[in-house]
């Protein structure tokens, strides 16, 4: 069966979800391409360098400045993002005529389906969070979301099934998809037995959408200059040409290989990132011990953040009081997410295994 799998390109955190899922459908016998655009490019060439990657449309997505503006930025660009589905469903269309593919797997591409064959779509977020105070409108986002979905055989959630799971209310909603299958958590990390000493203080993983993405690492470096210790800042930049840089107590990467990856989270102490949720099923897998900063007007991170704070599991900071003084109160109170959780792909595997004999 040939296959291609297509990636929202919002951030890296789909391109690496995708990851154990691309790797299981090759276990299983799939031919396997990639619809790809921007960091993601270089990402796949590093994890599957034979693997024939096919340029998508980009969202080209650029967050506002301010990200209390977000909502009214989402609306703003709404019929922006409706060419945009279109686009991308004339061009699977073509690529499903042209190049043959049996089966099309899209996570949270909307216009990322064909009429002529079998498709998927994966999401986390049957639930569109709402900001503080207009969680009332909530229901009209799920039906809106639904309304997309129809376009889709099949539904995949990357959770557990039984309440919470890690994505709580975003991934648990009474009005399902007519066809749906929660695949449990997506991480390309495997938690390891073997124990690594605590050389790095603090960790700090940069993630997301420009101009946050570059405001969040800007602050984040100074804060951690400030601090006494051992720290290292993951930029995540596959494909840079500059790899590692040293300033004063901080040392900076522009990307690690999944492996040192691995091993850079689970040698230090404490993780600082955003809470994306492909960055919280790694950290849950890898059992590290995390404060989170929400991406400013990102209502799903901010859910999953304080979901995850109320189980104390981890601790919250907001992106405004980000600095030197409130990073060292807030890693006093950090929690350890439970156990690590075993990076267990059996429902993943069943899922593929579904779809492929079918």
């Amino acid at each position: 069966m040939k296959v291609l799998v297509a990636p929202l390109d919002w951030g890296l955190g789909h391109a690496t979800r995708c990851i154990p899922l691309i790797k299981g459908l090759l276990a299983s016998g799939a031919e396997v391409e990639l619809a790809t655009c921007g960091p993601m490019v270089p990402l796949y060439k590093e994890e599957f360098p034979n693997l024939r990657q096919r340029r998508a449309p980009s969202y080209n997505v650029v967050y506002p400045k301010i990200g209390l503006t977000m909502p009214f930025w989402l609306m703003k660009n709404m019929a922006y993002f409706s060419k945009v589905f279109k686009l991308e469903h004339r061009w699977v269309e073509s690529l499903v005529k042209r190049y043959g593919y049996d089966l099309i797997i899209s996570d949270n591409r909307f216009g990322c389906y064909s009429n002529r064959v079998k498709s998927i779509y994966m999401t986390h977020q049957l639930r569109i969070g709402f900001p503080k105070g207009l969680q009332n409108f909530e229901n009209i986002g799920i039906h809106w979301h639904l309304a997309q979905m129809k376009n889709f055989s099949e539904v995949w959630i990357p959770d557990f099934e039984e309440f919470p799971g890690l994505a709580g209310k975003l991934s648990h909603v009474k009005k399902m998809p007519p066809k749906f299958r929660y695949v449990g958590l997506l991480s390309r990390f495997q938690s390891s037995t073997e124990v690594f000493p605590k050389e790095v203080d603090i960790l700090g993983i940069i993630s997301g959408v420009e101009p946050m993405r570059s405001q969040f690492e800007k602050k984040l470096k100074q804060a951690l200059q400030k601090i006494p210790g051992n720290h290292v800042l993951l930029l995540g930049h596959p494909g840079s040409s500059i790899k590692k840089e040293t300033f004063g107590n901080v040392t900076i990467y522009n990307h690690l290989e999944t492996a040192a990856f691995t091993a850079m989270v689970q040698k230090s102490k404490y993780v600082v990132a955003r809470s994306g949720y492909s960055t919280i099923m790694d950290m849950a897998v890898l059992g590290a011990s995390c404060l989170f900063i929400p991406t400013p007007g990102q209502t799903e991170q901010v859910y999953l953040a304080e979901s995850l704070e109320e189980s104390n599991n981890a601790v919250v900071l907001s992106d405004l009081l980000l600095n030197a003084i409130t990073i060292k109160s807030a890693l006093t109170k950090v929690h350890q997410i439970p156990t690590p959780i075993q990076n267990d792909l059996s429902l993943l595997n069943k899922a593929i295994d579904a779809v492929l004999t079918k």
